[in-house]
């Protein structure tokens, strides 16, 4: 996709903390009892458009611009309904509040703690998406960031009161005196208080029944993972996180500069490979511009 769309607001992301709410124990979250949309007879899987990042400095990912067919990257975010709960994974990396829909392509300007600089083109808010699915963030009973990078934690703090599922080592990174400088800590500031699920084994069953997975991927982050969802009729599906951003750094063997730990990046990727290759699930580089671009957007849905 071309980028044509003029600069039109610029953000700086200052966001107070939304709610507090008490932390809890272990355990999922009962449903928001003011939820119409009753729970599906079968898991789903939505797909929302969070953005496109325009990438200026390929050589962040070890590419070269003649090696990729875009440096457009999408930004996406997603909604798992199951009859035991909602989970949302990843929330984008323009908080909602931060800019004003038009109808029409609106570019966020984004400035990170450490002065890099960032462009998002943005069409529609991500609680708009999420309303037209029948949900509002207090009916979402889990919360799971595929790592803490503020192109995946934007709306964060809108799910404060879901269950948050994450490891250690990335909550403690997000909460450290000094965040990392990819990180946007405004955007998660309330998740502090929410109530916190420690993810401690490498996988991690969210409804009890094998249906929804994250599975531990460190590498990109100390603490990221990847998220398994097996669908009725679509077969497994791994939403990617950062494992990879462009489809070429796979068939290239290419791990990005900024990785936490590269060596750590290279021998998820092989493990991951090994689990796709015995169930037979599909990766979706959740990065991926091309590829997201033909997947179905909410309201439709996976199943």
């Amino acid at each position: 996709m071309e980028h044509n769309t003029s600069r039109s607001m610029t953000a700086v992301f200052v966001m107070g903390l939304l709610c507090s709410v008490v932390t809890g124990a272990a355990g999922q979250v009962a449903p928001s009892p003011e939820h119409s949309t009753p729970p599906p007879p079968s898991v789903r899987l939505y797909v929302m458009d969070c953005g496109t990042l325009h990438i200026a400095d390929l050589g962040r990912f070890q590419l070269k611009k003649e090696e990729v067919v875009t440096s457009d990257l999408s930004v996406a975010c997603f909604l798992v309904t199951h009859p035991k709960g909602t989970l949302i994974w990843d929330t984008g990396a323009v908080p909602d509040p931060a800019w004003k829909p038009t109808g029409t392509a609106v570019t966020a300007h984004v400035v990170l703690p450490d002065a890099q600089e960032r462009d998002v083109t943005m069409v529609k808010p991500l609680m708009a998406q999420l309303a037209e699915v029948g949900y509002s963030p207090s009916d979402i009973t889990s919360l799971a960031l595929s790592h803490y990078h503020y192109d995946h934690t934007a709306n964060a703090n809108a799910f404060a009161g879901a269950m948050w599922l994450v490891r250690q080592a990335e909550r403690d990174a997000m909460f450290a005196e000094r965040p990392p400088g990819v990180t946007q800590p405004s955007t998660y500031a309330a998740l502090r208080n929410s109530k916190t699920f420690i993810l401690t084994s490498e996988e991690h069953d969210v409804f009890g029944d094998g249906i929804v997975i994250i599975k531990a991927a460190p590498g990109h982050t100390p603490g990221h993972q990847v998220l398994y969802v097996q669908l009725a009729k679509t077969g497994g599906v791994v939403l990617s996180g950062d494992l990879y951003h462009y489809p070429e750094e796979r068939r290239l063997d290419r791990v990005p500069t900024f990785e936490f730990n590269q060596e750590q990046t290279r021998a998820t990727r092989v493990a991951l490979d090994a689990f796709l290759k015995q169930t037979g699930a599909q990766l979706w580089i959740q990065h991926d511009f091309r590829a997201n671009a033909q997947l179905k957007k909410a309201p439709d849905y996976y199943e």
